[in-house]
């Protein structure tokens, strides 16, 4: 994945601003008030879960390979992919045709088989492919090697691009990230930039010199990675940024934005690396905007995601960060869990 660019010229050049239109995608509000629970489809399989039995039917049939999409109850963010991506009987006929597809509970204690045929609990599984925060996507070769992991709610556009991507075989020649910008045209600077970046008293002002390799810093880092022109950006700020209880906990952090498009401004790293949002923002392979990245106070990566984030996902992640919950091996989604379980005690 190249890391570098100008809006100008280079491999990134006119990659960062073609990425612009894609990454930011749509604007999926309201995902929190909706349903909390929906089944996994009737076609995806049931019963006793073996990878291996599972891949061998994918070679037998010439399958892409096998899709395993991670759940669990009361997640809004599960039931609305489910409801709106996997509902659409085009887009369902379309993975039943290409891959082998299993439904799982990101906690469950259920013994299943791995692709080498061992056996092992559904939930550490889950952990040793990094399925942290439901619902998420892993897709796996023939061979049994991991091809791909979507993270969060995939939008029925966003889904059929990734399905577009692995059953075309690009994960094999380029990154996501890149594979996206190629299927859009480059947007003319002054089209980038209809739509500034919205400022925010929150925000730390450059330079940004985020070092903390040498010196530790006294409290955690935040670093936003947004896009000029972004729908999705804008209503994170309206939405999300703006709520009282998130300004509330985001005064415990330093918090930075970032232009994912800017390959000019220089950035200091907390891990004492020079860079630019752009190259930091292709270096984390994120693909979509806003993107968050929080970083301790000594400067390393504790928790980075692109997924959607509303009101109760962006109080848990910053919880997760200031609790310091990552320190006892905890995912997003075992820490999410248990304050929703403390949130159900409460109200009882």
């Amino acid at each position: 994945m190249a890391t570098g660019s100008s809006s100008n010229s280079g491999p990134l050049g006119h990659l960062t601003l073609a990425l612009i239109a894609l990454l930011c995608g749509s604007v999926a509000a309201g995902i929190e008030d909706g349903p909390r629970h929906i089944a996994h489809p009737a076609w995806m399989s049931p019963g006793l879960v073996d990878l291996e039995t599972d891949l061998e039917t994918v070679r037998a049939q010439g399958k892409t390979g096998v899709m395993v999409l991670f759940t669990t109850q009361g997640c809004t963010y599960c039931a609305e992919f489910i409801r709106t991506s996997l509902g659409d009987p085009a887009t369902a006929r379309r993975v039943q045709e290409n891959f082998v597809a299993i439904g799982l509970e990101i906690f469950d204690d259920v013994a299943m088989t791995d692709m080498s045929g061992d056996d092992l609990p559904i939930k550490e599984f889950a952990e040793r492919h990094k399925a942290g925060m439901a619902p998420t996507l892993l897709f796996f070769a023939p061979d049994g090697e991991l091809m791909f992991r979507a993270i969060g709610y995939q939008t029925p556009e966003r889904f059929g691009h990734i399905l577009d991507y692995l059953i075309g075989g690009h994960h094999s020649k380029v990154s996501f990230r890149d594979y996206l910008a190629a299927r859009r045209p480059p947007l003319g600077k002054r089209d980038a930039a209809a739509v500034p970046l919205r400022d925010d008293p929150l925000f730390a002002r450059p330079p940004y010199a985020l070092s903390r390799a040498d010196f530790p810093a006294t409290e955690p880092l935040l670093v936003i990675f947004e896009a000029p022109g972004c729908a999705a950006c804008e209503a994170f700020h309206s939405d999300v940024l703006a709520l009282p209880e998130v300004r509330q906990l985001l005064q415990r952090f330093e918090v930075v934005r970032l232009d994912a498009s800017d390959v000019d401004t220089p950035v200091l790293g907390p891990d004492g690396r020079a860079t630019t949002g752009a190259a930091w923002f292709a270096r984390e392979e994120f693909s979509r905007v806003p993107a968050l990245l929080y970083a301790d106070e000594a400067g390393q990566t504790v928790f980075k995601t692109d997924a959607v984030l509303e009101r109760q996902r962006m109080l848990n992640a910053c919880g997760l960060v200031l609790e310091r919950a990552y320190e006892r091996g905890w995912s997003y989604q075992r820490f999410a869990r248990s304050r929703a379980l403390e949130r159900s005690t409460t109200a009882q």
